[in-house]
């Protein structure tokens, strides 16, 4: 549901003061736990890390995520695949091809050193 428009959109002061601090392009991660924060204009370039319920997952902010929340970019759900006989058939039949593909790709490919 959306907040009144006489209210304004929500966003946290404590976080404003911390981007307001840091330099533009700066590569520092600032991390909060409100979910509910609104991206304004003044966050755009910054890389927040939103927690969802476990960790903090780092967000880099972008012109076209402004007026969303920071909630939405960081998802508390974790989908692994449905399961079922059907899906477990399938990948049995394709397993052993793409395991030599990729066995072969990874063989060529060179190793860099970070």
């Amino acid at each position: 549901m959306a907040r009144s428009l006489k209210k304004g959109p929500y966003v946290n002061e404590k976080l404003l003061k911390k981007i307001s601090v840091l330099k533009p392009g700066d590569k520092t991660v600032i991390k909060t736990w409100d979910r509910a924060c609104t991206i304004t204009p003044e966050m755009v370039g910054f890389k927040i890390g939103v927690h969802n319920g476990k960790d903090h997952i780092i967000v880099d902010i972008v012109e076209n995520m402004v007026g969303h929340r920071l909630g939405e970019f960081s998802p508390t759900r974790k989908f692994i695949k449905h399961g079922g006989r059907m899906a477990k058939e399938q990948a049995k039949e394709a397993g052993a091809p793409i395991a030599a593909s990729t066995a072969a790709t990874v063989a060529a490919a060179p190793i860099k050193k970070v």
